[in-house]
């Protein structure tokens, strides 16, 4: 038992994406070290996992000395000496020390490294690769959704929709999805270059470009006139989807979007009317953290034509999902690990979505590393689907990198889901 039992666990402040600090953890056993770093989002949802920061002036009040304090000390001080391959016992042990609803005495970021880093030690310690140790069996690759346009907190422009984002559906395989998305991407660059002026390719957190488009519509025009510029076809080939961050142009009843004052029958509208002039596959956050009443008023109206994901609606918060279904509100779960604070609890909502006949999308933060973590979760889950940005940025493209590994080590076995991935029910081979 001794080669399987925790001896040492540590931690770290590093730098994220954004260069604000995060917390890298490190768990030990006799013969393995396995480290992992936490994100950290942007446009937050009121209902996430507490990020744990000292406040003050050094890094402008966003260090995380005292998340790293509580990993080397009351954390540590529970995990030393149990069974690193046991990961829902060693996610309790930290939910039940913390003791809160929102990980606000430890720290999300903190549980979040060491929830990640001791997956990565047990599968080491199993001599298996971390998607084989948190889904045996697991073969099926991701539809990557790239976000190519930054809108919203993820740039300095007008547009309010936060992502804009392809889906290379028509590929074989993943490699063939990655090389599909790059084209497209180059082929933006050029357009908004041509059209918007050589400040138009600046880049957003996510890899995006940040050009001075005014509203959705002229943005996904642009978009499509790039999947035709790099040879494939639009809803076809290669389809779209929307991170909108509602919350983030929603104040007192109203959503300010494209020029428009909007209430909530009225962003359904909006959607609706995207959906049937666009070839959209997937709306994420379309409306407000709290409108569960207003969500379920589009799936009732739209479910059966478009995937309805909820991001800061449901915070990856089994409570929420729960409530969500019951409600008949979306039909994808948007699952992000430092939402919730510990892989066990992430798990959790995702198998609650699957059985609901929900999909589930692995996403991201803005605020990235080059941690590759959710590369291995999204194949563990086989939801099909994953969300790490457009193909450019270090920490976003160790991600995609990580899963050609994967897809490579499969074989013959790899799955590649193509358009299944957005059936209106969780895909499985």
């Amino acid at each position: 038992m001794g080669d399987i039992e925790i001896t040492k666990v540590w931690a770290r402040q590093v730098l994220d994406s954004r260069g604000n600090p995060t917390v890298e953890a490190e768990v030990f056993t006799k013969d393995v070290i396995a480290r992992a770093i936490a994100p950290s989002g942007a446009s937050t949802g009121t209902y996430e996992a507490l990020e744990l920061r000292d406040g003050g002036s050094t890094f402008m009040g966003k260090a995380v000395e005292k998340a790293v304090a509580n990993v080397k000390g009351p954390i540590a001080s529970i995990l030393v000496g149990m069974d690193v391959t046991d990961q829902e016992s060693l996610d309790r042990a930290m939910i039940e020390l913390d003791g809160t609803p929102n990980k606000s005495k430890l720290g999300g970021n903190a549980m979040t490294a060491v929830s990640m880093a001791c997956a990565h030690a047990g599968a080491s310690v199993k001599g298996v690769e971390l998607h084989e140790h948190l889904g045996p069996g697991s073969r099926v690759l991701p539809v990557p959704m790239l976000n190519i346009i930054n809108g919203g907190k993820h740039a300095g422009s007008d547009l309010k929709i936060q992502e804009f984002m392809i889906a290379p559906t028509g590929a074989r395989n993943f490699r063939e999805a990655m090389r599909m998305a790059a084209e497209v991407y180059h082929s933006l660059k050029g357009i908004l270059k041509k059209n918007y002026g050589k400040g138009a390719i600046n880049v957003g957190d996510e890899g995006g470009f940040a050009p001075p488009l005014d509203s959705a519509p002229e943005a996904l025009e642009v978009i499509s006139s790039a999947i035709e510029s790099a040879g494939y076809v639009p809803g076809k080939d290669v389809l779209m989807a929307l991170d909108a961050a509602a919350s983030e142009f929603f104040s007192n009843g109203i959503y300010t979007v494209d020029g428009k004052e909007l209430d909530p029958a009225g962003i359904v509208d909006y959607y609706d009317d995207l959906v049937d002039t666009f070839p959209l596959v997937s709306l994420e956050d379309p409306v407000e953290e709290e409108a569960f009443d207003t969500m379920t008023d589009m799936t009732n109206r739209m479910g059966n034509k478009v995937q309805l994901v909820g991001d800061d609606l449901f915070v990856t918060n089994p409570q929420r999902v729960k409530k969500a279904i019951s409600l008949g509100a979306g039909n994808a779960l948007l699952l992000k690990v430092n939402q919730i604070g510990t892989l066990t609890e992430a798990f959790e909502a995702a198998n609650l979505s699957f059985a609901a006949g929900y999909n589930v999308v692995v996403s991201h933060r803005s605020g990235e590393t080059e941690d590759t973590t959710i590369a291995d979760i999204v194949v563990a889950l086989q939801s099909g689907q994953l969300k790490t940005g457009a193909p450019a940025r270090g920490e976003r493209t160790a991600k995609y990198n990580r899963l050609i590994r994967i897809e490579e080590a499969l074989g013959s076995r790899a799955v590649y889901p193509g358009k299944d991935a957005f059936t209106m029910k969780p895909y499985r081979p």
